[in-house]
């Protein structure tokens, strides 16, 4: 009985063999890994999209606690409507205003221009045929700013004016005079080269100062200007116009300057004071 079971066995076998040939058992078998291979990566992709479709979820949650967040917002808005349309009629106002203060610190600065070229032009045709390095006129709103080089003036170190400054003091003084309601502020300064001496001028401060009360003795006594008019003094060499460091800066700072200016009252009025606000 055992022999027959072994014998059918073998012949099944035998049977199945010559059913399939190896090539199309290899190809089956080849196709059986292509597919559990297939099955592999589609598990894999599965489980991607599992992971991806819950981080979406996620980012849904919050865009929708934005956007709740934003329609509050927009009916705050909404709510306040009256409010804001009045904010925005105060803003227009205020532009408006804006508007016509700026016209009118055009209008007052074209004025001031106006008031300063004729005083500049009447300056200029006083005081031609004067070399420019040696006299320098600001016209800056309503005050005349006159600088003379101290070479012009005085030797070095003296505070006595030199004959042949006259010419142009009494072109100065004949400005100051067309002027006769305005002040006369007379300044002498100079360099930073130390002065020192047992007589006067012990040193910058008196050297400065007696070059102003100079000049204004000269124009008081040989021109006419009135003394109640003028003011002088000196800033020794504390009002540089430039550095001290070279020989022309120095000359340079080596100065008197006779300044002009309206009374305060004239002078509030022609300079550049913003108009009020109504």
């Amino acid at each position: 009985m055992k022999v027959f079971k072994w014998v059918s066995l073998g012949m099944v076998v035998l049977t199945l063999a010559s059913c399939i040939s190896r090539k199309q058992y290899d190809e089956l078998n080849s196709n059986f890994q292509q597919t559990s291979e297939r099955l592999s990566q589609s598990e894999t992709q599965n489980r991607d999209l599992q992971a991806q479709n819950t981080r979406l979820d996620s980012e849904n949650n919050l865009l929708k606690g934005q956007q709740d967040a934003l329609k509050s917002s927009l009916d705050a808005c909404l709510s306040n409507a009256g409010k804001g349309s009045q904010n925005i009629d105060k803003l227009i106002g205020e532009i408006n205003s804006s508007n016509q203060y700026i016209k009118q610190l055009i209008s007052s600065n074209a004025k001031n221009d106006s008031l300063n070229l004729a005083l500049s032009n009447k300056l200029k045709r006083s005081l031609d045929n004067i070399a420019d390095q040696d006299v320098q006129v600001k016209v800056l709103k309503g005050v005349v700013m006159i600088s003379l080089s101290d070479k012009m003036l005085y030797n070095t170190g003296d505070y006595k004016v030199l004959p042949e400054a006259r010419e142009v003091l009494g072109k100065v003084a004949a400005v100051v005079n067309d002027y006769d309601t305005y002040s006369v502020l007379i300044e002498g300064n100079t360099d930073t080269m130390p002065l020192n001496s047992a007589n006067l001028p012990r040193d910058n401060w008196d050297l400065s100062a007696l070059r102003g009360t100079s000049i204004a003795k000269i124009l008081q006594n040989e021109f006419g200007v009135n003394p109640s008019r003028m003011t002088a003094g000196g800033r020794s060499e504390y009002n540089p116009k430039t550095t001290n460091a070279s020989v022309s800066g120095r000359a340079e700072n080596r100065r008197t300057e006779i300044i002009i200016m309206p009374k305060l009252d004239e002078f509030m009025r022609l300079m550049d004071i913003a108009p009020a606000k109504n």
